[in-house]
């Protein structure tokens, strides 16, 4: 066997170890019971940290250079090379430590939130940023990065905080101007409000079920389950998504299971031939939230697909569910306190907001003692409003609670990049709207597994993007998307 050869043996062992935590992961949040919580966070410690035993082993080391002298290039051998060059840069204490650590303290966030008790999980956040601090100090050192970028770099690679900070203070400049011309505007028009629920929680699981089938997702290799938290995890041939459902409004459950779907059809879509291996694994964070955006927003959000759900969803429910209800209903600009049932206008907000605060939070500059008030100083200056209690302030999401610091620009930057996508994608499909109309999804899904999808980790987020749409992110893409919706 060959270096190179020795190498891939010893990336699949450790992605079947990933793949392992990922169900068990799944299970803690949609089956497990709390009881199971302190025993689950041992089980993945100790995986997480069998995983960077075997990354950190000699051999790979040694195979590494090996499988460079012997003339082997490419990106798979490059991936493989950062993969190393982190895991031996962290102590393995400190892994387990933080996965520990994540576990608890997102034990404990689930109950805070539903009683807004900050105080209850405070200490359990303070240990979480000690440690990711920690960490994040050791792998900027290693990689000639600052800890706020290393710890982005984990998500999405080839963006940068002083990038995201361009992007968003120019977004933040558009939405100042651009809000209240939207809700000036759309306070003119006649409003028209979906029929009150009871919406049973079985009818809206199998029309989601329904929709995400047809929209690709293929149910012999994937579940839908019920969680606190809305997610896609699992593995490529084994996809768990998630949703939550409310009978007074059935659709929050109906877009959140159409944007897990879009994650969902990513991973069964990425390059099977390079199955655990670096290169086949999706290109990051803010690429995947372009396909679940590019799905939910962009095309389920469209007046043609809309057209197209409001009479499945009368018949389901026994209503009269119209379109200019449910544009009314999924279009709406309005300042709220949720980000995950934010309009797409000022959802950004909504991350540019954590982004700033998880800085100040690492760099030691805001204690997390203070984050409350921070929250809501920020939400203030950005969108006018406050929250009236932490549950639907500081609480609501549970990124930080589990560790997931660094990650939430990946949310915004996706969103963008999903609407650069989707105007290439109309002009490659002249008849997309058709489609949508149907409720057919596979012309773009189709466009997006081979500009997309297929590329798996070959290329980053920027390429991705050029070889797409013949540019990287160009954030007056998004702008035009929202000014041709809102302010039209």
């Amino acid at each position: 066997m060959s270096a190179y050869e020795a190498l891939k043996s010893a990336f699949n062992r450790i992605a079947c170890l990933d793949e392992a935590s990922a169900m068990l992961g799944w299970d803690a949040a949609a089956m497990m019971p709390e009881g199971g919580a302190a025993a689950r966070g041992e089980q993945l410690a100790v995986l997480a940290g069998l995983s960077h035993e075997f990354l950190c082993a000699p051999e790979v080391g040694e195979n590494l250079a090996a499988a460079q002298a012997e003339g082997w290039d490419g990106k798979n051998l490059a991936l493989m090379r950062e993969a190393h060059l982190r895991a031996t840069a962290l102590p393995g204490a400190l892994v387990q430590a933080q996965v520990r650590a994540g576990r608890a303290c997102e034990t404990i966030w689930r109950n805070a939130r539903k009683a807004s008790d900050f105080e209850a999980v405070r200490p359990a956040l303070e240990e979480v940023v000690k440690l990711t601090r920690e960490g994040a100090e050791i792998l900027g050192q290693a990689l000639g990065l600052s800890p706020y970028d290393a710890l982005m770099s984990q998500y999405q690679r080839g963006i940068d905080a002083a990038q995201a900070e361009a992007i968003f203070t120019r977004y933040e400049a558009f939405l100042r101007e651009a809000l209240p011309k939207a809700e000036a505007l759309q306070a003119t028009r006649p409003q028209q409000e979906l029929p009150p629920g009871p919406y049973p929680e079985a009818v809206q699981a199998a029309l989601a079920r329904k929709l995400a089938q047809a929209a690709g997702l293929n149910f012999n290799a994937a579940r839908l389950d019920i969680s606190a938290h809305p997610f896609c995890g699992g593995t490529q041939t084994d996809i768990r998504i998630t949703t939550r459902y409310d009978e007074a409004d059935f659709a929050a459950a109906l877009m959140g299971v159409l944007h897990e779907t879009g994650h969902a059809l990513y991973e069964q879509n990425l390059p099977a031939a390079w199955a655990r291996q670096p290169v086949g694994a999706a290109a990051g964070m803010a690429v995947h939230e372009s396909q679940s955006l590019i799905v939910e927003m962009q095309a389920v959000r469209s007046d043609a697909y809309l057209g197209y759900l409001a009479p499945l969803a009368s018949a389901a429910f026994g209503k009269e569910i119209t379109l200019a209800g449910l544009q009314h209903r999924l279009r709406r600009v309005q300042r709220s306190f949720i980000r995950v049932e934010a309009d797409e206008m000022t959802y950004p907000a909504h991350v540019l907001l954590r982004f700033r605060l998880e800085q100040r939070l690492l760099s030691g500059e805001l204690q997390v003692k203070d984050l409350p008030g921070a929250w809501n100083e920020g939400l203030k200056d950005l969108l006018g409003i406050t929250p009236p209690d932490d549950a639907r302030g500081c609480l609501q999401d549970i990124h930080w609670f589990d560790g997931a610091i660094g990650y939430f620009p990946s949310y915004t930057l996706g969103a963008m990049a999903a609407a650069q996508l989707m105007a290439a994608a109309r002009q490659a499909l002249p008849d997309l709207d058709g489609a949508l109309a149907q409720g057919d999804l596979s012309p773009l899904t189709g466009w997006l597994a081979r500009h997309v999808h297929a590329r798996g980790a070959s290329a980053g987020f920027n390429e991705i993007l050029q070889g797409a749409t013949g540019e990287g992110l160009n954030t007056a893409f998004f702008e035009a998307h929202l000014t041709a919706r809102y302010l039209t």
